[in-house]
């Protein structure tokens, strides 16, 4: 009889991130098996220990706000104005883009009471800037934010209620050159952050409906979702300008450049610094 890692073991050898050969070992006895495991938990530790004294003497800084700060830059330089919205969303304009109480994403939404909630997404806001933007400024429109957004996700590996987004618009180009544009964008972000192994798919959207997706070869992860207008939700905001846009999920990319298994190490978090695990 082949015995394997008790839960407990298996979890916790898990959030120390051991090996995907190391976590499916299998032992002769239960003796053996909880020998190993002390020999293996003292080496993950010791191995978090040294990437904390590296963070505190070196970096001194999350990752995540690292790469914050290389996409800010990289798209500044690209001519790509960055704008800073509110965190608290109006109902109404959730409502504008479709969401309403029988819409897939109202039960994931975080109501802070009957007319307001924790922002879902950073399309409403951008919307709502670009609507006076596209009359102040010489076109074409180049904005970005980078912030948190708020969902009850499915809690698992690849996601979490408090996540970071970059979304990217440009309007007022010539619909002919939306699509090339678009991948000029996706390749900009992704070369910044260290992504190399990408492909591009065809996606059905619950708000936008027909998207462009960026799924990394690597673990088959979503890393953006684009989409190109005019598009009917424009309508709402009284806009008829051609323009592409896509949204990045900052954790995956972190996930998939890092080689993680946890969409929680890479983020905001009380239990990890810089992707390491705490209670070491």
């Amino acid at each position: 009889m082949a015995f394997t890692w008790s839960d407990i073991q298996r979890n916790r050898l898990w959030e120390l991130d051991a090996e995907d050969s190391e976590i499916s070992m299998a032992f002769d006895s239960v003796g053996d098996r909880d020998r190993v495991y002390q020999k293996l938990e003292s080496k993950l530790i010791k191995a978090h220990r040294k990437r904390l004294r590296f963070f505190r003497e070196e970096t001194r800084r999350p990752t995540h706000c690292i790469l914050e700060d290389t996409l800010v830059s990289t798209l500044v330089k690209n001519d790509f104005s960055q704008v800073s919205t509110p965190i608290i969303m109006a109902k109404g304009l959730l409502s504008r883009m479709g969401i309403n109480e029988t819409h897939p994403l109202s039960s994931q939404v975080f109501w802070v009471d009957s007319k307001k909630c924790l922002r879902p997404m950073l399309a409403p806001h951008l919307y709502f800037v670009l609507k006076d933007l596209l009359r102040l400024f010489e076109k074409p429109v180049r904005i970005f934010e980078i912030g948190p957004c708020f969902r009850k996700e499915t809690q698992g590996g690849r996601h979490a209620n408090e996540f970071t987004m970059l979304n990217i618009t440009e309007f007022g180009l010539p619909e002919e050159q939306r699509h090339d544009r678009l991948m000029e964008l996706i390749s900009i972000v992704t070369k910044a952050a260290g992504i190399k192994n990408y492909k591009i798919e065809a996606e059905t959207s619950e708000v936008y409906g027909e998207t462009i997706d960026v799924v990394s070869t690597e673990g088959d992860i979503e890393l953006a979702s684009g989409a190109m207008g005019p598009h009917p939700l424009d309508q709402a905001w009284k806009i008829t300008d051609t323009w592409v846009g896509v949204g990045f999920g900052i954790e995956r990319l972190l996930m998939v450049r890092e080689n993680s298994r946890n969409l929680a190490r890479m983020g905001r978090s009380l239990t990890y610094l810089d992707g390491v695990r705490l209670n070491i």
